[in-house]
């Protein structure tokens, strides 16, 4: 008897897998150069934080047009063309000596790369390459893109002890190269290029006449809902609560109450590890259970764990540690679900660019969150005032989530305006 061929929806889902990895953690090394710049250059780090925050914005508002770029040129056109960029950013980076290089650098470049490898296509690849088990699919890229900014932080940490901030940007440099090579050797656009359907089932085709979503065209479609406007709006208070202030601000926060860089990032790396365990059983139970009400229960935890952070850095390495498990385990649990009522809403073949449209949403969150927790550094001299409203917004978040499913979905638009086809 013959062995069963294995489906290449995995080796596709492999690469993609590595690749949200290791350019996530690539983009984790903003978190560790903050505090090596204001010593070696003497800079603000409100100042810094604005490169970051623009980092963050355009990491988000690049997803909406990578999907769409994706329908258009395939996936691993766009996902090579954003490895260069990041190539280019990261070898660039030890040349920097003012702030606007680490802005133009950090901020511009490594944000517009760093959108064509992000959590939108994980869910391109998922909804593209998989029918059976593509909540767990969406969960485990999700856990991928989070916890490779985490897992990568001790050791950038050490690395930065040891031979100083330059060595980091060039072994990100060297992690990207080698991801682009394994992109360009396996990764493939569609199941029909490997002569097979999508994992579980047929894909979703396209109906007759309706051409996929312009980034623009997603936007106008979306926008007609009132589901859009409370996904996109708890997502941004997700994204404002992870990637713009604890991703960014949970180490230098570590580091004022007396706690080593190695050490802090070492906490944040096992934040990953519980991260990789809730976000993938978040995608499971997306498959299960409702989704508005896991999103309602993310929330509220994380709301509760934030606004007990300031206190557990008081209690010392204890506190800190139920912090790590109880947040680890709900970085971003959201995703998944997320992605679901999404794809219900606006259908499969959507997703991608309704999606980013959302994400942008997230990252502008985390771009208000990394800007205005450093100033508010800055100016008041600690984290607390940021830790705490974060954690009262995520209740606010639990209230949005409920009442999604209570606006237009697309079944109710009729047929889309041939602008939003375009």
């Amino acid at each position: 008897m013959r062995p069963k061929r294995r489906h290449y929806a995995w080796i596709v889902a492999g690469v993609t897998f590595l690749t949200l990895l290791a350019t996530a953690g690539v983009g984790s090394t903003r978190a560790v150069l903050i505090v090596p710049l204001e010593q070696e250059f003497g800079w603000s780090r409100a100042s810094i934080s604005i490169a970051i925050s623009i980092n963050l914005l355009l990491f988000g508002l690049g997803g909406p047009f990578a999907a769409s770029l994706m329908e258009r040129f395939g996936l691993r056109r766009v996902m090579l063309a954003g490895l260069a960029l990041l190539a280019v950013g990261t070898g660039l980076t030890p040349l920097v000596r003012e702030p606007w290089q680490l802005t133009a650098l950090w901020g511009f470049i490594i944000g517009s790369a760093t959108g064509a490898t992000a959590i939108v296509l994980g869910a391109t690849v998922a909804n593209r390459w998989f029918v059976k088990h593509r909540g767990l699919v969406v969960g485990a890229f999700t856990a991928a893109n989070a916890t490779g900014q985490l897992l990568f932080l001790p050791f950038l940490a050490a690395l930065i002890g040891s031979f100083g901030w330059r060595a980091a940007a060039l072994v990100s440099l060297g992690v990207t190269l080698l991801v682009a090579t394994l992109v360009a050797l396996f990764m493939r656009d569609r199941p029909a290029d490997v002569g097979m359907e999508a994992y579980g089932g047929a894909a979703a085709s396209t109906p007759h006449g309706e051409a996929p979503l312009s980034a623009i065209g997603g936007l106008l479609l979306a926008i007609r809902s009132g589901d859009f406007w409370l996904l996109s709006m708890s997502f941004l208070i997700c994204g404002l609560t992870t990637n713009g202030l604890i991703g960014t601000h949970l180490i230098p926060a570590s580091m004022d109450h007396g706690i080593t860089e190695v050490a802090a990032a070492s906490l944040v790396a096992a934040m990953g590890v519980f991260d990789l365990v809730g976000t993938t059983a978040s995608g499971w139970l997306s498959d299960r259970l409702n989704n508005r009400l896991l999103l309602a229960w993310y929330y509220g935890l994380r709301g509760l764990s934030l606004l007990w952070l300031p206190y557990a850095f008081n209690e010392g390495n204890l506190g800190l540690a139920g912090f790590v498990v109880f947040y680890g385990l709900d970085w971003v649990a959201t995703v998944p679900p997320t992605v679901r009522l999404t794809a219900d809403i606006f259908g499969r073949r959507h997703v991608g660019v309704v999606f980013g449209w959302i994400f942008a949403a997230h990252q502008l969150g985390a771009a208000i969150a990394a800007f205005g927790a450093g100033a508010l550094r800055t100016w008041l001299g600690d984290y607390q005032v940021a830790f705490m409203t974060a954690g009262l917004l995520c209740l606010v978040a639990c209230g949005l989530v409920v009442r999604i499913g209570h606006g237009l979905t697309t079944n109710q638009m009729g047929t889309l305006p041939a602008a939003a086809a375009a």
